[in-house]
């Protein structure tokens, strides 16, 4: 299984800190070694990284735990393949257009029959189910709702929906973005922690890392960071049950949907 790892600001924020300890995790102290990527976003603008190399020994992600690009939004995947050989067509996040932004999407499971997935609009570049899966969401959200993007309760319950479909063809844990909200659906694994004034200090669990949020925060600033497993080790995290779909938009929860 890959490993995924999300973030929701209401200023822009870098996960530095928080990456480290998802990039120790691609190779080094867990087995997703087969790629990694990052998409992020600033004022609905996305920028995106990709890396078939395990992010353990890869140079771009040792920049990207350095280097404080402050985002509103953050979706980062490290992959351990099952379907779809080890390339850079095949890393996640996966992105495309719909009602004129960009969408991000990572996944981690592995779906059975994902091939008899109807696509007519948005075809996958590689060769995962994952993106196939991708496209098939986007593909449904277009049909039902046309050139219109409806409002945030509509929406979340009509990618529950879907995402309970996908539930049904195995383990799909997901994040999607379209650079203001980030949808978080989980199957089996997802944790979050949203961190506001006061402010603690935090040490990962997977690197000989510390940070004393109250130091590089203001009495404003409130951020959520999402992982498959919890990324710190005298945190409390929240964990998502199965089926439950959580939309946080400026660090906030916005919408939650009931777990089965």
């Amino acid at each position: 299984m890959c490993e995924l790892l999300g973030m929701s600001a209401n200023v822009p924020t870098d996960i530095c800190f928080s990456f480290s300890g998802l990039r120790a995790r691609g190779g080094r102290t867990g087995p997703h070694k087969d790629g990694w990527g990052m998409a992020m976003y600033r004022d609905g603008q996305v920028w995106s990284i990709h890396d078939p190399r395990p992010s353990a020994d890869s140079d771009m992600a040792d920049v990207m735990s350095k280097t404080s690009l402050k985002c509103d939004i953050v979706i980062s995947h490290i992959r351990q393949a099952n379907v779809g050989g080890v390339c850079l067509l095949n890393t996640h996040p996966f992105s495309r257009l719909l009602w004129g932004k960009t969408w991000s999407y990572a996944h981690n499971g592995q779906l059975e029959d994902s091939e008899n997935l109807t696509i007519s609009r948005y075809y996958p570049l590689g060769s995962t189910d994952s993106e196939r899966a991708f496209c098939w969401i986007l593909e449904e959200l277009k049909t039902q709702f046309g050139d219109t993007e409806p409002n945030l309760d509509t929406l979340s319950k009509a990618l529950s929906t879907l995402a309970l479909q996908l539930k049904a063809k195995g383990v799909f844990n997901m994040m999607l973005s379209d650079g203001q909200k980030l949808y978080c659906f989980c199957t089996t694994k997802l944790h979050w922690i949203t961190r506001r004034a006061p402010f603690q200090k935090a040490t990962l669990s997977d690197e000989d890392v510390s940070v004393d949020f109250q130091a590089v925060t203001t009495d404003k600033d409130v951020v959520t960071v999402i992982a498959t497993q919890p990324l710190t080790e005298d945190e409390v995290w929240q964990q998502m049950g199965e089926g439950e779909l959580c939309v946080f938009e400026g660090g906030e929860l916005v919408f939650q949907s009931a777990s089965e």
